[in-house]
């Protein structure tokens, strides 16, 4: 089952839900209409990894909202968005450990063959595809020019 097919059959699902599925179904709406317009922009059905990214934009824009409602005194619309950012974390792969993330950065540095800094770019080129949608891409450059700066063999 493809994200839109399961994003379309949990909407169904919140709606019998009714009452109790209510937070669920709106959640579910704005992210199935986030789908839609993309769909349109792009004038075209959307990828899975396209899909997997407008969600991740919709649960960025929770984060940041949160972000901005932090003390101030708004508990209530705080812990909405969590419950919000929580449903939508539910339809994106699970995000990679801090070790997991190391391991297929050693493994894109030897692939390369890079051995300085100044080699990071082909590296990401070989990294970012492995791990869209489960890391973000500033950890992961970190993660590589932590691992360039220490030189060959760290």
């Amino acid at each position: 089952m493809t994200l839109r097919e399961r994003l379309d059959a949990d909407v169904k699902e919140a709606l019998r839900a009714r009452a109790a599925g209510r937070l669920r179904l709106s959640v579910l709406r704005m992210a199935l209409a986030a789908v839609q317009t993309a769909e349109i922009d792009a004038r075209r059905p959307l990828g899975e990894e396209e899909t997997a990214a407008v969600i991740e934009r919709e649960l960025r824009q929770r984060l940041d909202a949160m972000a901005d409602l932090a003390g101030k005194g708004r508990p209530d619309a705080e812990q909405q968005l969590r419950a919000e950012a929580d449903i939508l974390r539910s339809y994106l792969p699970e995000p990679l450990t801090a070790d997991a993330l190391e391991a297929l950065a050693r493994q894109a540095v030897a692939e390369v063959g890079a051995t300085s800094v100044a080699q990071m770019g082909r590296v990401m080129a070989v990294l970012l595809p492995r791990c869209r949608g489960r890391a973000d891409g500033g950890a992961a450059a970190a993660v590589v020019r932590r691992l360039l700066q220490a030189g060959p063999g760290a």
